[in-house]
């Protein structure tokens, strides 16, 4: 049935506004703290299986109780070098970032035992924000990127466009985990 207008038999033009669907996602520097509880686990049951490491002070543990970091003990930085090998090669096989491990502290020795504490890098800086932002300007220039905070969010009308930035980013040498989140 089409409108009239009063009792003219005239059609009445129907406007029909359709926006464009813009699709988003969210670029974060986050962990996963279940892997990290694997990968841990993981770590210390070969530290236990070391030949090298047996009879030795050789320990990994949680920085805090809020699961934010490791604490590696060992008897020397061969020791502590040997203990985050292990904790890099489980990081791969579990598909997780070895960026995310901030090695930057300096080993502690004390009492014959040396001691490193690694906190884990969450959060993106607005430097590394803006960095991510100008890398998919210069690349893709009809993607918006926005910083919100910790997180960028990337929207665009094409899917493929969004997926073409992810790729590019992975393809990046950031010193920086990246994880993307809320794809729609």
């Amino acid at each position: 049935m089409v409108p009239r207008i009063g009792g003219f038999n005239k059609p009445v033009a129907l406007a029909y506004t359709t926006a464009m669907a813009n699709f988003s996602f969210d670029i974060v520097s986050d962990y996963d703290k279940a892997e990290m509880n694997n990968v841990i686990e993981q770590a210390k049951k070969e530290l236990g299986s070391r030949y090298d490491l047996k009879g030795t002070q050789a320990d990994l543990d949680w920085l805090n109780p809020e699961k934010t970091g490791l604490k590696i003990t060992g008897d020397n930085d061969y020791h502590i070098d040997a203990i985050l090998d292990i904790v890099r090669k489980k990081l791969a096989t579990r598909n997780q970032s070895q960026k995310v491990l901030d090695v930057t502290n300096e080993n502690t020795v004390s009492n014959l035992k040396t001691t490193k504490e690694v906190p884990f890098r969450k959060g993106l800086s607005s430097e590394n924000a803006k960095k991510i932002s100008a890398t998919i300007r210069e690349h893709y220039p009809k993607v918006k990127p926005q910083i919100q905070g910790e997180e960028v969010r990337v929207t665009s009308p094409k899917k493929d466009e969004l997926q073409a930035v992810m790729q590019l980013l992975k393809q990046q040498d950031f010193d920086f985990p990246l994880d993307f989140t809320n794809f729609r």
